[in-house]
């Protein structure tokens, strides 16, 4: 029985080391850091108290002077210029008009 009882022995310290190669070798693969502590406390960091700071005051100034053809968006620069003609464009018909009321003698009343 001797015999048998220390083959079994034998056998089970033969698994336990294959299971702890097995183990060893699975942490060495998946790149596991095993750290001991001590218990020797090392140095503290201690956060400051947050300080609080008033935002400056809000300034309101007037919107810039934009000469025209500096920094207008096309859209308002096509409206003015379509506005612009148009009023060009009155301003011949009146004049026209005038003149004809005048060669004709014609008052309007």
């Amino acid at each position: 029985m001797n015999k048998a009882k220390g083959h079994m022995n034998r056998k089970l310290a033969e698994i336990t080391l294959g299971v702890a190669v097995l183990v060893v070798s699975v942490t060495a693969s998946a790149h596991v850091d095993v750290d001991v502590g001590v218990g020797i406390p090392g140095p503290v960091y201690v956060a400051p108290q947050p300080e609080y700071v008033e935002p400056p005051p809000v300034v309101y100034a007037p919107p810039p002077v934009v000469a025209y053809g500096e920094d207008e968006d096309w859209r308002a620069r096509e409206w003015r210029e379509r506005r612009e003609w148009r009023e060009r464009q009155w301003r011949r018909h009146e004049e026209h008009e005038r003149k004809w009321h005048e060669q004709h003698g014609w008052d309007g009343d």
